[in-house]
């Protein structure tokens, strides 16, 4: 078996052009779109909403977490679809409440975070609980390049719950028996559809709402229940020594994710930013979303399209 970090490096030849985006047209409206597949599904929804009921122009820009806050705080991004919380909290605070140059949708859809694996490792080896991560004998399993620690897929290079898993590793212990992987979720997925499909050990950072929990059986590791008080997060703009003072033993917190705008919508376009503080979706629907585009491989544009024309009288409701 090939070591997870030459699996990685190959996947991501073959489905590094998924992840991809052209460059924004001149629009009226620039939607900004992160690297996760939930993200790509709500701004191509958002996009086809604006343009049909507003008659504007929309283009997509691709782009990290800070780039589309900066954008929107500079005017050349007008959407982000979807930041989450606590993930995001610094630039919240930095544009939201600091600047003011961003607004936030108030209705938050709730979400989880954790550490999964596949539920035929959970049942065949006895993996239950992210302790088990620091068990040197258990994590045999998950050492795919007999170096002596198993692998981990932690996130995206670019997200901000990369940076904070590193952090609970560290704070577990378990950053000394697992190697700390990072790459794009594309190539991650397409690693737990093998694993699945051939029974071998993996271990991953989760999310939901996500289309994974839809295609196979894995399991939410357990943990000790969050809490705020032993939640000490820094980020690397604010502390240089970040990682050696944070720390994070216990689980993630509900998070919740929120569409954000362009505040000077409110002012050029109040139309547009009524809709995009009306917008509420839930988990159940964003899920579907994302596996209509990662599992049947539907085009975002035409999802976006025949999604506007399903929920009509949904979108009538944001309008009001």
């Amino acid at each position: 078996m090939a070591t997870a970090r030459v699996f990685l490096a190959a996947l991501a030849v073959m489905f590094g052009t998924l992840a991809t985006h052209g460059p924004a047209r001149a629009a009226d409206i620039v939607i900004g779109v992160p690297s996760w597949s939930s993200a790509e599904a709500t701004a191509h929804v958002l996009g086809e909403i604006i343009h049909q009921k507003f008659g504007v122009s929309v283009a997509y820009k691709a782009g990290t977490n800070e780039e589309i806050f900066a954008g929107m705080d500079s005017g050349s991004v007008q959407v982000h679809p979807e930041v989450w919380l606590p993930n995001h909290r610094d630039l919240v605070l930095a544009y939201v409440n600091g600047k003011k140059t961003v607004a936030m949708n108030p209705h938050g859809v709730p979400a989880t975070q954790g550490m999964c694996t596949t539920a035929a490792t959970s049942e065949k080896y006895h993996i239950a609980s992210i302790a088990d991560l620091s068990d040197p004998e258990k994590v045999k399993i998950f050492d795919t390049d007999s170096n002596g620690k198993g692998e981990v897929w932690i996130g995206d290079k670019d997200w901000a719950s990369t940076r904070i898993e590193k952090i609970r590793a560290k704070s577990y212990g378990y950053d000394t028996t697992m190697t700390l992987l990072e790459g794009e979720e594309t190539v991650a997925m397409a690693m737990i559809d093998v694993a699945v499909a051939t029974g071998k050990p993996l271990v991953f950072y989760c999310y939901a709402p996500h289309h994974l929990f839809q295609l196979h059986d894995v399991k939410l590791l357990d943990e000790p229940a969050h809490d705020p008080t032993k939640w000490i997060v820094h980020s690397p703009s604010d502390d240089p020594d970040w990682l050696k003072n944070s720390s994070a033993p216990v689980a993630w917190d509900v998070s919740f994710l929120h569409i954000h705008y362009q505040k000077a919508l409110e002012e050029t376009h109040p139309d547009i930013a009524k809709l995009l503080s009306n917008v509420e979706l839930d988990t159940d629907t964003i899920s579907a979303m994302t596996y209509a585009l990662v599992v049947e491989r539907t085009d975002p544009a035409e999802f976006a399209g025949e999604w506007v024309r399903e929920n009509a009288e949904r979108i009538e409701g944001w309008l009001q």
